[in-house]
């Protein structure tokens, strides 16, 4: 099972800027679909965004759609989300998460993934 492991999580102010990564295996990295979630206390886990194996295809949720921005770095393993104009609804436990195939084309449930980090904490203060 790939290992994953997101950092870059904090406490911000609204309108303020964040930056998640999600360091993954060498081995399975570049193969697969790679999707961010987020869970609030006492909410269901929300697909926010999902990118294409390569990269090259990205879609968000509305919730954040013109604020957050998803990209990788197959050469680093690395997963990126670069988080903008926060709001306090955006506090949340962030994950990564390995999906199962190079292009999932939607953003599919949580069970559709193979792999997920242990989670970043973001706090956005009003």
């Amino acid at each position: 099972q790939a290992q994953l492991a997101e950092s870059g999580g904090g406490s911000v102010q609204t309108g303020g800027s964040l930056q998640l990564s999600c360091k993954g295996d060498a081995l399975t990295f570049a193969d697969y679909a790679m999707g961010w979630f987020r869970q609030a206390p006492g909410k269901d886990r929300e697909g926010i965004s999902v990118i294409s194996a390569q990269g090259g295809l990205q879609i968000y949720a509305d919730s954040v759609k013109g604020r957050f921005t998803v990209s990788r770095d197959n050469a680093k393993n690395t997963l990126y989300l670069q988080m903008d104009s926060l709001k306090p609804e955006d506090s949340a436990m962030y994950y990564c998460a390995q999906a199962r195939s190079k292009w999932p084309g939607a953003i599919v449930p949580a069970s559709w993934y193979r792999a997920w980090g242990q989670g970043t904490q973001v706090t956005v203060s009003s």
